[in-house]
């Protein structure tokens, strides 16, 4: 028989976003100490009165323990539980005075005036009409939350989901759920296929359901993009469309029809040359049965059409290079520069101004930045126009200060808005007789799309990037797909320069890179510390980042300094390393404001990360800032992103991740003046030469490695890049 349990919230102990399991401190009336309570509950907040069903248990450990297997949110019944139910940040705009005041007028009445009389608040002393009004609304909006949570929580939605899924459809919140529950997966960022497939399925929608079937498929799909496959080989897609859902394939093939048809996804045979990836189309040829979804398939066809037409097109905005002396224009050049170029460098010149579409890749060191210098010269002497742009905003940032040039990020040159998309396109292209953009490893397939949709077709397309880096977090391999193709024209500088060459994170960046084992503590710049252990090695990694890099260098443990992991689980990644260094450089204090917020204390001081693309907001996947101001009346965090304020609700703090630590894939495009990494072999699935190579080519400064030579070593030697699922290069081969 189960046993009942009613109390106030008086802390959370513990909370995983993941699974809504916590562990939380509650109040009970009549007894003289706070009692532990387990369980997977919804997300709540001290303050809040709950009523809960379970079994008492003993924690060797712990002691005794409430396991709860039901809990309901209910309201308070005392004065000082709805004082403290009001103050407690759950009411948007009423913090621990306002809730005071409004108690003390209406004592044990005060719920009721909520519900029946909210125009009455303004009797409560300090509450003038404009915040009587605001919190009138709040109360009623957290009404309809609960209603809808009391309704979510016993399929595993979490409160901070609730709150979107009000935010989206408001008070048609339940019938939405009920009538479509897929919806849900579609329409808002955090809810995944799973949770709706487990509310579809207690709602008691048949496991084989045609809109089941027809979501899975679309999940899967989704899955691969997210893992970086603009398609999926249908074979593939049938057999893990069939695992995830527990149905049969026929079902799965006809969902896939059906999709088709509705132009949902597109289905088309790819026909690819022998494994020589060299683009000849001649026997033996190999066919594929591809499936896209929709918008990666129409940006394929869109970046092979719109390269093919750049490349093909007679004109060109840069005739005057046709026919210009080189010798005499670099010279000139050369001389306001003080720079000297090397052949490479030369060509490298000579083919941006002279071909449609060109590509520049080298690794550090090898004098990318002088080549686009010195190709903006000789823009800038033949009066030509062009742009510089980048596709995130820390290296629009690094782009402009090599170059001394005004720099933006792809969505800002291309005047994206919310309301209209890009604003720059084939009716309204850029202005530009040349484009250059840089860092085009990190180029999606839709974002490539967009930009090359406003770039007209006698301009000139420079890509500069290092193709041996990381691909793009997005979806498609572009860079690589256009070298592949043989489109373009591709000069690839592999001479390092002599200021270079004395440092050790570019010699061992092209050790790495040409799969030799990096030299360790014979720079002053690039160091190793060994440590097998993984927890000894986070406490190891902690201290030098707090305590040992700014007493030998003078740098900044968090503004100066990154840590990137291999990956996000395990006592040396990303997640375990952000909880220690939080703690270690930015630890409680009476001074320092934090606030709970989906299983994560956020305090003012954190370094936090963007881990979405919101364009309302103007901030992009990647961009990192500081807490400067969390606001429980408003319910509001402030973060501070390139010297700007960006304003998040509460609810919306799910767009923020810590970046104390952060992954080698997110520091893409980024530089920073020193680099920490862990190499442990534990990280094995993650140990490539790609990402070791991309990590230490992040630090301008100093590199740190934390861990064994083995793991290195494993690094090093792992050359095979998980090959992604496109068919650009096919397309623009043919």
């Amino acid at each position: 028989m189960s046993d009942q349990l009613r109390g106030t919230v008086e802390r959370i102990t513990y909370y995983s976003e993941e699974t809504g399991y916590s562990v939380i401190r509650l109040n009970v009336a009549g007894r003289p100490d706070l009692v532990t309570v387990i369980g997977n509950l919804p997300e709540v907040q001290p303050g809040e009165s709950l009523r809960l069903t379970g079994a008492w248990t003993t924690h060797p450990q712990y002691g005794r323990q409430f396991k709860a297997e039901r809990c309901e949110q209910t309201l308070p019944a005392t004065t000082e539980g709805i004082k403290r139910y009001l103050g407690s940040g759950l009411v948007k705009g009423v913090g621990p005075m306002t809730a005071g005041r409004i108690v003390q007028r209406f004592g044990a009445d005060t719920l009721r005036v909520l519900d029946e009389e909210p125009r009455r608040l303004r009797e409560a002393l300090g509450v003038g009409p404009k915040r009587a009004a605001a919190v009138a609304q709040a109360w009623e909006e957290q009404k309809h939350i609960r209603e809808v949570m009391l309704f979510l929580q016993s399929h595993g939605v979490t409160t901070g989901l609730a709150v979107k899924i009000y935010k989206a459809y408001g008070d048609d919140s339940l019938q939405v759920v009920q009538d479509d529950p897929y919806r849900l997966a579609r329409d808002i960022w955090g809810v995944g296929f799973k949770t709706a497939d487990k509310i579809a399925r207690d709602l008691g929608l048949p496991p084989d359901a045609p809109s089941r079937v027809q979501a899975g498929v679309a999940y899967a799909l989704s899955q691969l993009a997210d893992e970086g496959h603009t398609y999926a080989p249908e074979q593939e897609l049938v057999k893990e469309a069939t695992r995830l859902l527990a149905v049969s394939s026929d079902l799965v093939g006809t969902a896939i029809e059906d999709l088709d048809a509705e132009e949902m996804v597109r289905r088309e045979t790819l026909i690819y040359p022998t494994a020589d990836g060299r683009g000849s189309l001649t026997p033996p040829l190999r066919e594929e049965q591809a499936v896209y979804l929709a918008p990666f398939y129409y940006g394929e066809i869109g970046v092979t059409n719109r390269v093919r037409r750049l490349v093909e097109s007679p004109t060109t905005r840069l005739l005057p290079f046709r026919s210009v002396n080189w010798d005499a224009l670099l010279t000139q050049i050369n001389r306001d520069s003080a720079v000297e170029l090397s052949p490479e460098q030369r060509e490298a010149v000579q083919a941006a101004l002279t071909h449609k579409v060109t590509v520049l890749t080298g690794g550090p060191g090898t004098g990318k930045t002088v080549s686009v210098r010195t190709v903006i010269g000789a823009l800038e002497a033949m009066n030509c126009r062009y742009a510089l742009c980048a596709p995130t905003g820390r290296a629009a940032k690094r782009l402009s200060e090599a170059t001394d040039r005004p720099a933006k990020t792809v969505h800002r040159m291309l005047e994206y808005s919310p309301q209209e998309g890009f604003r720059r396109n084939e009716k309204n292209p850029l202005p530009v007789d040349c484009l250059i953009v840089d860092e085009a490893s990190m180029l999606d397939l839709l974002l490539t799309n967009n930009l090359l949709k406003a770039v007209d077709p006698a301009a000139h397309v420079l890509f500069v990037g290092d193709v041996d880096q990381l691909p793009s977090v997005g979806a498609g391999d572009v860079l690589r797909d256009i070298i592949r193709s043989g489109r373009a024209a591709i000069v690839q500088l592999t001479t390092i320069f002599r200021q270079a060459a004395n440092s050790g994170i570019v010699i061992n960046a092209h050790r790495i890179n040409r799969g030799q084992f990096p030299i360790l503590n014979k720079f002053d710049d690039f160091y190793f510390f060994s440590q097998k252990d993984p927890q000894e090695a986070a406490q190891l990694l902690v201290d030098i980042v707090k305590r040992r890099i700014p007493q030998k260098f003078g740098l900044d443990p968090v503004d100066e300094l990154q840590v990137l992991a291999p990956m996000y689980r395990g006592a040396c990644g990303v997640a375990n390393l952000n909880i220690r260094l939080q703690e270690a450089l930015n630890p409680p204090a009476p001074n320092r404001p934090e606030r709970n917020l989906g299983g994560r204390a956020f305090r003012v001081g954190d370094k936090v990360m963007q881990v979405r693309n919101n364009y309302l907001r103007d901030v992009f996947n990647g961009d990192i800032g500081r807490v400067t101001g969390i606001d429980p009346l408003e319910q509001t965090l402030a973060v501070t992103i390139d010297s700007r304020p960006v304003i998040y609700d509460w609810g919306e703090a799910d767009e923020l991740v810590h970046a104390f630590c952060i992954s080698t894939h997110k520091s893409q495009g980024s530089e920073y003046t020193a680099i920490v990494m862990p190499m442990l072999t534990q990280h094995y699935l993650m140990l490539q030469r790609n990402l070791l190579y991309t990590g230490i080519t992040r630090a301008k400064r100093l590199v740190v490695l934390v861990g064994t030579r083995q793991a290195i070593g494993i690094a090093v030697h792992n050359n095979k890049v998980q090959k992604r699922h496109s068919g650009l290069s096919v397309r623009l081969g043919q």
